[in-house]
């Protein structure tokens, strides 16, 4: 087993006396930076001239510069911006402002893993990356506790990287839920992985195609959404709570006979070469060059699937279906 990091293994001290700056004040910026500031360490802002959310952070009580002034006055610069414009940015507005001994700080090892940015040798580059949503990385971190997180050192300059990433953990609160070490390749490679062929794009064609099964089979709208997508969260909050041996434990017997004689049939060989395929393109750079290429060009084809997705009917009758629940509403309004 990996080992993990708590508190006790993360001195704050270590980031004390230093200007932290955050480029960027979206789900992950906003959270990180709270946490990071309610933890007693210096942070700063840095946000375009303009910016919808330079009002919100300084309504938060955070000191907010342009990109350049924060990477100018920080000691150590932690850069959550969308990946698809961070290396332009770092080179405009960020990379002018460093000096020998300061770090760069990431949440995801996209832009480093491929060479997007290329530090200068004579700074630290490491990584702290929660592995939850920014708005349940503040919420926990209020409530006391902590959502868990990986950290990787890409550059160590100083000697300290690791103590610095400890440090910086501890200041986001995941320490307090434990950290594993991991490297910047591992990090990208997996995550990228999870996202597309599991988390984001496995499950959500899952429900699109399961629930076109269904209506096209006549069976109404209605009962195919509720069976194809509003029951999942009810079962990934029992694998998330105890694994698969949990949520097989609390279905039926029905339903576990029937999900493990027939899911292998539906996620079956073809599924898992489409995977390796998945994997090979992220491993290669071949989706990262097409993921950067399609931001340069504006984005069209990530548009016009938007676009699709939301005209989907499953999207259509479960936005009917949950505007009629108003507890669900309030959930999306706190993110």
């Amino acid at each position: 087993m990996a080992q993990m990091y708590y508190d006790s293994d993360a001195d704050l001290d270590v980031l004390k006396g230093k200007k932290i700056a955050v480029m960027g004040y979206g789900s992950q910026g906003h959270a990180q930076a709270q946490n990071l500031h309610d933890s007693g360490l210096d942070v700063v802002i840095g946000l375009r001239k303009g910016s919808k959310r330079w009002k919100q952070a300084e309504d938060d009580g955070l000191k907010v510069m342009t990109v350049a002034e924060a990477a100018k006055a920080a000691d150590v610069v932690q850069i959550l911006l969308p990946d698809e414009v961070q290396s332009q940015v770092y080179y405009s507005e960020i990379e002018p402002g460093l000096e020998a001994g300061n770090a760069i700080v990431f949440s995801h090892g996209f832009n480093i893993h491929y060479n997007q940015i290329r530090p200068q040798e004579d700074i630290d580059v490491y990584m702290v990356a929660p592995k939850s949503p920014g708005h349940l990385v503040r919420r926990t971190y209020k409530d006391g506790a902590g959502v868990p997180g990986l950290i990787a050192v890409f550059q160590d300059a100083s000697g300290n990287a690791k103590q610095m990433a400890l440090a910086h953990a501890r200041g986001v609160g995941c320490t307090r839920a434990g950290v594993y070490e991991t490297t910047f390749r591992e990090e990208t490679e997996t995550d990228l992985f999870g996202e597309q062929v599991d988390l984001c794009g496995g499950v959500a064609s899952l429900i699109k195609t399961s629930f076109e099964v269904l209506v096209e089979a006549g069976y109404q709208p209605e009962m195919a959404y509720f069976e194809t997508c509003h029951e999942l969260k009810l079962i990934v909050d029992l694998i998330h709570e105890g694994g698969l041996d949990k949520m097989w434990y609390s279905v039926s017997n029905t339903a576990e006979y029937g999900g493990m004689t027939v899911g292998p049939k539906v996620i079956n060989e073809l599924s898992r070469e489409a995977m390796y395929e998945a994997l090979d393109r992220i491993q290669n750079g071949e989706f990262a060059r097409e993921f950067v290429l399609e931001g340069k060009a504006n984005r069209p084809v990530l548009t016009a699937m938007e676009r699709q997705d939301r005209e989907h009917p499953v999207e259509v009758v479960g936005k009917q279906i949950r505007a009629k629940m108003p507890w669900l509403n309030s959930e999306l309004n706190e993110k």
